[in-house]
């Protein structure tokens, strides 16, 4: 089995160093998440150290707690006197088809209307499950895509590997890389104790991967603008992901909202975006306006699927890539269950967000070498892919969460008061400061 920290390593270009992990146990699973967790923060962390290295002559050492990224992976944040609403759709899940299983991610209200233009009304999961039980799993999952929804039948990693779109996304690296062309540098703006200070990054992503990337960068100084859609709203993850940032929205059909998103491009370090792959193009900004509006731009993107095969522009989610991937019915094979049996985490979002933002800051080490912009790339099944492959990981339990694991300071919410646990990353004489706390998305102005 391969090492899953080296294939990062490798996959971002950075030396395969020797990190130090602490911590023992895993979280229960058929793969090794809890290696997963580990390997892309240290790989950000990394990533990190290098830009100071190169800044700075001085490499700080890291130091990634196991058991720490494990919870992270999940949540950290822990509500004083008030919850978190739930993640899920009351009919979110998966379901019996005549056939086999299929996953239906009713989150957003579009995408239960568009599941129930298909199945017919359904006020609870008992009503959805009987529609469901009348179809094929394959016939399901292709109807709900055809009405704008988002779905996915239950395959095996054999039956994804020979799938068009698993020949595809497989034959990607884990990372794709390319270059722009080169512009004036840049000095670097930050310093040891905040080595990304006066970056500015524009986060166009919604849950989950690219929120974790650009959470990730606002903690060590980075100037953090996310930019939503008028009525866009995901409370089951809000207070998690927005700590750090600031928080807008903009109309990107209505020509003012575009000149105010166009004048704060010009203006970006780092853009993270996490549509479709063809989004932006059909919005008037594909990567070549990007580039041409600003020059020497880091582009990072991710998709759920993958940027070739027939998939490509497909909607998709961590847990319908689970199911998609094989990933639901090795967990059902290695638990002895009878339903499909996802990841204990959405490891394949916080993953690939720690991929991202470690991606980001390859490129602006780069950057400030030759002054050259650059893009990267990444898919929430090409991460799928590195996990199935890694294999089983360590069995033995996670020791559980305790008093000492909480961070000493207070984070004063809109919802209330709350902590958060301790950084799972250490870079020596890189204090984590997130300035902000977590907020209403359009909380602020869409301004830098």
């Amino acid at each position: 089995m391969t090492d899953l920290l080296t294939t990062v390593q490798a996959s971002l270009g950075l030396p395969t160093t020797p990190i130090a992990f602490t911590g023992e146990g895993a979280l229960p699973s058929a793969f090794a998440v809890t290696e997963l967790a580990s390997a892309s923060l240290a790989a950000a962390g990394q990533a990190i150290a290098e830009l100071i290295h190169r800044q700075t002559g001085r490499l700080p050492p890291l130091e990634v707690d196991r058991r720490l990224a494990s919870f992270w992976f999940s949540t950290s944040l822990r509500p004083t006197g008030w919850s978190v609403p739930p993640m899920w759709d009351p009919v979110a899940g998966d379901y019996a088809t005549a056939d086999g299983w299929i996953r239906l991610h009713t989150n957003a209200p579009h995408h239960r209307q568009a599941a129930e233009k298909v199945l017919g009304p359904c006020a609870d999961r008992a009503a959805m499950a009987a529609q469901v039980a009348r179809w094929s799993k394959t016939e399901l999952e292709q109807a709900v895509v055809d009405a704008g929804g988002c779905a996915a039948e239950m395959r095996s990693w054999p039956a994804w590997q020979a799938h068009p779109q698993g020949l595809a996304v497989n034959a990607e690296p884990l990372v794709q890389f390319a270059h722009t062309s080169g512009v004036s540098p840049r000095p670097w703006p930050g310093s040891v104790a905040q080595p990304l200070a006066g970056l500015k990054v524009l986060d166009l992503t919604r849950v989950l991967a690219g929120p974790v990337a650009s959470r990730f960068l606002a903690g060590l100084g980075a100037d953090v603008l996310r930019i939503d859609p008028p009525t866009w709203d995901e409370p089951g993850v809000v207070p998690e992901v927005t700590l750090g940032k600031r928080c807008a929205r903009l109309d990107l059909h209505q020509p003012d909202d575009r000149a105010v998103f166009e004048a704060l491009l010009e203006n970006t370090d780092i853009l993270l975006h996490g549509y479709r792959a063809d989004a932006l193009e059909r919005l008037g900004y594909g990567a070549e306006q990007r580039h041409r509006i600003a020059p020497g731009l880091i582009d990072v993107s991710l998709n759920a699927y993958g940027w070739s095969g027939p998939w490509q522009n497909r909607r998709g989610f961590d847990s319908l890539v689970q199911m998609s991937t094989g990933i639901a019915a090795a967990g059902m094979a290695w638990k002895q269950a009878d339903t499909p049996t996802p990841l204990p985490v959405q490891a394949l979002d916080h993953g690939t967000g720690y991929l991202m933002a470690a991606s980001a800051v390859v490129l602006l080490a780069r950057r400030l070498a030759n002054g050259q912009g650059g893009s990267a790339r990444l898919s929430l099944a090409r991460t799928a892919k590195l996990l199935i492959e890694r294999g089983a990981g360590d069995s033995a339990a996670l020791r559980p969460e305790d008093a000492d694991d909480l961070g000493m300071l207070v984070e004063q919410t809109p919802w209330g008061p709350a902590q958060r646990l301790q950084v799972p990353l250490k870079i020596t004489g890189t204090p984590w400061q997130w300035t902000l706390a977590a907020t209403n998305l359009g909380a602020h102005r869409a301004q830098w």
